[in-house]
């Protein structure tokens, strides 16, 4: 396809150009809600969107959720509406809490990271992510977890890798420590997919470099929210990030772009 007949080029020519980034994604409602109360969410947005996430996924490394959107809607994250590669599937899972039987623990269509968390109380302090890895003290994958790797007769497949990362007091990981593991294993475009939670945390930590928010012609009233920051006291505190707009059939895709400091 030519650039002229492409109507996202200009979106993803910042991404092409580029080796490494981090990209979060959402799509919301016009009211900012991106499932109701019981977390039901497909879909939100329209196929013109779905396509293209998945050519988002197919540019990246890394497609990274947390444990609430694998709990609520057992995703695949896997490149079936393009052609290209399937991105390594990151699950974030601080408290080891997710079922084993979910699809990305099972389909073997791409390899997977299950992230659990390693509490600061418990934790080496002292130590490094790779050393607390390899120390025996800490827990191998055959060693750490054996409810999650078998529960209800299910155990995860072959493909995926589990990996122990140091949680703050909040039980939460950092989003730079998540980074630093990934680039480790030479996953630099990181495409952040949820859930609301998990994205609003990499915003907020100041690791996106680019936002794709969706937004749909959809009211559901209640529900969750997408992006949910710390408050601000006036607008000026707000963060206006340069911003560009895409049509995408129904949906408008805002492209916001958060500069690093120099």
């Amino acid at each position: 396809m030519t650039p002229d007949a492409d109507p996202l080029s200009d979106l993803f020519a910042p991404l092409e150009r580029r080796r490494s980034w981090v990209v979060g994604q959402l799509g919301q409602s016009l009211d900012g809600r991106i499932a109701t109360e019981s977390g039901h969410s497909h879909y939100v947005t329209g196929p013109d969107d779905i396509r293209r996430l998945h050519r988002l996924r197919a540019l990246s490394r890394a497609v990274v959720v947390g444990a609430g959107t694998v709990a609520s809607d057992d995703p695949q994250l896997t490149v079936r509406e393009v052609d290209g590669p399937h991105p390594v599937r990151v699950v974030l899972d601080p408290r080891g809490r997710l079922d084993p039987a979910r699809r990305v623990f099972q389909s073997s269509e791409a390899p997977t990271l299950w992230i659990q968390g390693e509490s600061e109380v418990e934790g080496a302090m002292d130590s490094s992510p790779r050393e607390r890895a390899e120390d025996p003290q800490v827990g191998t994958l055959a060693e750490r977890g054996r409810a999650n790797l078998e529960q209800g007769g299910t155990r995860v497949g072959a493909h995926v890798e589990r990996v122990v990362l140091r949680t703050d007091a909040s039980g939460a990981f950092a989003p730079s420590d998540v980074i630093a593991l990934l680039g480790q294993r030479g996953l630099s475009r990181v495409l952040v997919e949820g859930g609301g939670i998990t994205v609003s945390r990499f915003l907020e930590a100041g690791s996106l470099d680019r936002l794709h928010l969706v937004v749909a012609p959809l009211l559901i009233g209640s529900g969750r929210m997408g992006i949910s920051l710390p408050p601000v006291e006036t607008l000026d505190q707000a963060l206006r990030p340069p911003a560009r707009s895409f049509r995408l059939g129904p949906d408008v895709l805002f492209d916001l772009e958060f500069p690093k400091e120099a």
